[in-house]
Formats: structure tokens, C-alpha cells, sequence
């Protein structure tokens, strides 16, 4: 049970979601581990140092090195009783300035991060050209014909399927390769290009094999039915190479709005 003392001071709530932004250039993905810089580490001290006491945060997935993020959540157990915008700013003086907390929502006690999620959004973006000021987070592709219109072709394919063992990693630790995929499609703003993907759930390394994948449809180095074959293959090594991690943003994570606690 939740007592609300004000409208910021939230009492006796174990559970609250973390929403936050990160460029992931500089860090070892968004897990902690050893002799690396991640994401989670680097929420974790920052709490650590707020509360004085070690506590670990449960975040929405895994994003790999060099991945970014424009919304992503994590799962926090507080017994403390805290004042969400004074922690909100707290934390966003002590994190570096490439990982910045958005808001903290209170949430049902048994509310997860992961497993609750419902949907999950990932753009990934290339530069046809050169841009210093993209470098980062852009894959730029310099004089490169790619065919648009093929390469929607075959992301609408991509709708047909559920089992998409050929884009992941092969040592994972997932029971099923099994994804819904709602949503699949290329749109070119002048030389911006970016790949929109949603999912009820990524394999590790999926997105970036299925745009690097796409972009040989698009290099017309395979066709579409060749590109159905390899989806049918459950064979990582028939697909293409992973398009590299730069390009990479998850944008958007969802869930039932019932977790969530009204203040």
C-alpha cells in the first residue's frame, strides 16, 4: 500500500520505475560487469550514493555497446520515503551528462521492468553521405544505391514470421526465438534513412542483423525470396552482418497502464 503525504512526497512505495535517456557511445551496454562501464552501473552508484546503501536496479532489456537509448526503464525497491522531483534532480547532478533521468513513476509492488513490458520501439539510423556531427549516432554510408522500395518489401516479410533464430546471437540463454513483430519499415528523409521496428520482444542482436540483412535486399546482393529463406533457415550464419551498433536507439518501451500507481 501507497500513503501520498503531498503531491511529489511519495511514502512507503516499494516499487518505482526509473525512465531514462542514454547515449551509449562511451559504455559496455546496459548491464553491469566487470572492468567495464555500463549504464546500470553507473544508476546503480548514483542511488547507491543517494540512499547509503548498496541497491541494484532491473532495467526494461539489454542494450549492447555502443547502443543508445531515448526511453528505457528500470526497476527500483525503496523503502525510504523520497520526494520524486528533488530525487529526479539528484540524480541528474551525479550521473554523467550522457545518462539523463527523465521521471520516477510509483508503481505496484510486483511491477517489472522486463517482463511487464508490452511493446518495445528501436529506430536505427543511417546517413547517406558524411556528417561530422552524426558520427556518433549515425551508420554513414557513403556512395551506396540502396533500393528503398525493395528493402520495405522485405520488411513487411519480416510481419509474416514469428521464429527469428537467424537474426540473434547464437549463445543466448532465451527458452523460444519466437518475436511479434507489429511494425517494420524503412523511411528516407533526405540523406537521414531510418529503419522503425516494434516488437513484444529482441533477440540479442536482432535488429542489427535484420537492417544489415535488409540492406543487402537493398544492395540487390539477395533478392526477397532469398531473403525469406534465410528467415526459414534458423541459421544466423545465412544472414547478413550486423549493421554496426552507432545506428542503434531504443525509443520507446510500453506497459499495462494498470501498474502504474495514480499520485
Amino acid at each position: 500500500m501507497m500513503y501520498i503525504c503531498s503531491r511529489t512526497k511519495i511514502a512507503f512505495q516499494l516499487r518505482y520505475f526509473i525512465e531514462l535517456s542514454y547515449k551509449g557511445t562511451f559504455y559496455h551496454g546496459w548491464q553491469a560487469q566487470p572492468k567495464a562501464i555500463s549504464i546500470q552501473e553507473s544508476l546503480n552508484k548514483a542511488l547507491t550514493t543517494i540512499f547509503r546503501k548498496t541497491i541494484d536496479v532491473v532495467g526494461a532489456g539489454r542494450t549492447d555497446a555502443g547502443v543508445h537509448a531515448e526511453q528505457l526503464f528500470a526497476h527500483v525497491d525503496v523503502s525510504e520515503d523520497f520526494d520524486k522531483n528533488d530525487l529526479v534532480y539528484k540524480l541528474n547532478s551525479l550521473l554523467p551528462s550522457d545518462i539523463v533521468i527523465q521521471n520516477i513513476f510509483a508503481t505496484s509492488d510486483k511491477a517489472h521492468a522486463r517482463f511487464d513490458a508490452t511493446s518495445r520501439s528501436y529506430e536505427y539510423r543511417i546517413f547517406l553521405g558524411r556528417n561530422p556531427f552524426l558520427i556518433d549516432t549515425t551508420w554513414q554510408l557513403i556512395n551506396k544505391k540502396l533500393n528503398v522500395d525493395k528493402m520495405n518489401e522485405a520488411a513487411q516479410i519480416l510481419l509474416t514470421y514469428t521464429d527469428f533464430k537467424s537474426f540473434s546471437k547464437t549463445k543466448t540463454d532465451v527458452k523460444t526465438y519466437n518475436c511479434d513483430v507489429r511494425k517494420a519499415v524503412w523511411v528516407q528523409s533526405g540523406g537521414l534513412l531510418t529503419f522503425y521496428i516494434t516488437a513484444d520482444r529482441f533477440l540479442r542482436n536482432m535488429v542489427r542483423a535484420i537492417v544489415g540483412t535488409l540492406l543487402d535486399v537493398g544492395l540487390e546482393k539477395i533478392t526477397l525470396e532469398k531473403f525469406r529463406e534465410i528467415i526459414e533457415s534458423r541459421e544466423r550464419c545465412n544472414a547478413g552482418t550486423s549493421a554496426p551498433a552507432k545506428g542503434l536507439f531504443l525509443t520507446q518501451v510500453t506497459y499495462p497502464k494498470t501498474i502504474f500507481i495514480h499520485e
